[in-house]
């Protein structure tokens, strides 16, 4: 399968709905291919997530997409990321900021995500198992913030460890279906912007989730 020009279409059907170049620029840089298991990587440029074990999938492309544009990335950033899982998002996060400290609550996804990560040579990532609190307060405050697992509420624990003027995109809802929202961190207020509806597997942890009860 030709890989590249796979890439290509998806990012120029990406096009059409996302606005942000140096977003689609970084979509066009990241091989997807390389984040899904050996099985679907004739699936990874279709506009679709993909299971990559343990309940858990790799985000559909318009959704990292939009996400990532939510969070008005400049290159200067220090970005936390919830949710590690496969290391796609991760990847193009790295690709958009200074630096991304990214938590994963599940080791098998840890060390296969660290593995890739390593290999496509990236470092400006660090990669940590999450707490059971929210985040990861010592490299806090954060310019940005981006959980790729849903809450039923924006966390305050994430909130505390976003810098005053940073911006946070994060599904709110319940475990099934949940608004993509937009939070933008002002003194003394906090701004909500509703990015449309999603579906996103829950957020474990103080603040988000109990453990599945599944």
């Amino acid at each position: 399968m030709d890989f590249k020009a796979a890439r290509a279409g998806l990012v120029a059907h990406l096009a059409r709905e996302i606005i942000d170049q140096r977003v689609l620029e970084a979509m066009a840089r990241v091989p997807r291919e390389c984040f899904v298991p050996p099985e679907s990587r004739h699936l990874a440029y279709e506009d679709r997530p993909l299971p990559i074990g343990l309940d858990q999938t790799i985000s559909q492309p318009y959704i990292v997409a939009l996400m990532t544009q939510g969070l008005g990335l400049t290159g200067e950033e220090r970005v936390l990321e919830i949710g590690t899982g496969s290391g796609y998002q991760t990847a193009i996060l790295a690709e958009l900021c200074q630096l991304v400290v990214t938590t994963e609550r599940l080791l098998p996804l840890r060390e296969t995500a660290g593995k890739v990560l390593a290999g496509l040579r990236y470092r400006n990532i660090e990669l940590h198992p999450a707490q059971e609190t929210l985040g990861w307060k010592d490299g806090a405050p954060y310019d940005a913030i981006m959980a790729t697992a849903a809450a039923p509420s924006v966390p305050e624990e994430l909130l505390e460890q976003l810098a005053i003027g940073g911006r946070m995109v994060i599904p709110v809802g319940s475990r099934y279906l949940q608004e993509l929202c937009k939070v933008t961190r002002n003194r003394g207020r906090t701004v909500v912007e509703n990015l449309g509806a999603c579906r996103f597997v829950s957020l474990i942890g103080k603040g988000a989730w109990p453990e599945d009860p599944r």
